[in-house]
């Protein structure tokens, strides 16, 4: 897929998709906070700072930086997604969060001067945007002298079956492409030393590169079906167009696949998200 192609599907997606990451939004805070909270203590944001959130989505990382900087500081809570930064600003209302402002932001080209911010947060962002090369190195042009980058992606496909699991079944049956490799997805920056060479490539130097577990739980198949498809563009979109069959073959494969990771009361799918910080 060209570049220019992937981006005006992920836009779409991203724009259809806002609804059901405000529904889920507590849901998806309460399974990434560990991580918010690892790249919070990265960052280690002052009372005063300007802080960039690139991707922000419902904004729940950003906001918990906002809460540090004081009535001096500010965060720039942003995404490529009118809808989503719709979500992050009905969010950042409910919490009174008055340091926030809200921007719609292509972080390829953020429009933004040299040297304007103190830190720079991206969770699970980097990995699904069509240049992250680009977007990293104006991460680095906006952060002023001595700032910080502070990110997440996701590690291998192996370590992630909540997710891996229902790519592997869509492909198996031909309702997906296979994942071409360098190509924007969830784990094109699972292995350490990508990820160090994207940061360090833009300029930085990458201080620290770790790994945070997570745990995704749901009620049954059908469950975790719901939140793929408010939560999954792709997988929503092959669901919209899937024929009874294929969807009912799909919903016996993943009961099959999340036997492993049965628990009273439903499954537990483990994951295991790759943070770094540079500066």
């Amino acid at each position: 897929m060209e570049l220019e192609e992937y981006r005006r599907s992920a836009l779409e997606s991203w724009q259809a998709m806002a609804s059901g990451w405000e529904h889920r939004r507590e849901e998806i805070e309460r399974v990434t906070h560990p991580v918010s909270e690892w790249m919070l203590q990265a960052l280690d944001p002052q009372p005063g700072d300007t802080v960039l959130e690139l991707a922000a989505g419902p904004g729940g990382t950003g906001f918990a930086a906002a809460a540090l900087l004081g009535e001096q500081g500010r965060l720039i809570s942003s995404d490529f997604s009118s809808e989503m930064v719709e979500v992050a600003r009905r969010r950042a209302a409910e919490l009174g969060l008055r340091n926030v402002e809200h921007r719609v932001l292509d972080a390829e080209e953020i429009a933004l001067g040299d040297d304007s911010v103190d830190g720079v947060l991206c969770r699970f962002g980097f990995m699904l945007m069509a240049d992250p090369e680009a977007a990293v190195k104006e991460a680095r042009r906006v952060i002023r002298p001595g700032g910080r980058l502070a990110l997440a992606v996701w590690s291998t496909a192996q370590r992630n079956p909540w997710i891996a699991i229902a790519g592997r079944v869509l492909a198996e049956r031909g309702l997906a492409p296979p994942p071409e490799p360098g190509a924007p997805g969830m784990f094109v920056f699972a292995e350490h030393d990508r990820l160090r060479g994207l940061v360090e490539g833009a300029g930085f130097t990458a201080e620290c590169i770790d790994e945070v577990p997570v745990l995704m739980t749901y009620g049954d198949v059908d469950d975790y079906v719901v939140a793929a498809r408010e939560t999954g563009g792709m997988f929503a979109r092959i669901w919209r167009d899937a024929s009874d069959e294929d969807r009912q073959a799909i919903t016996a494969r993943l009961a099959e696949d999340f036997a492993p990771f049965a628990v009273d009361g439903g499954y537990e799918l483990p994951g295991v998200a790759v943070v770094a910080a540079a500066s």
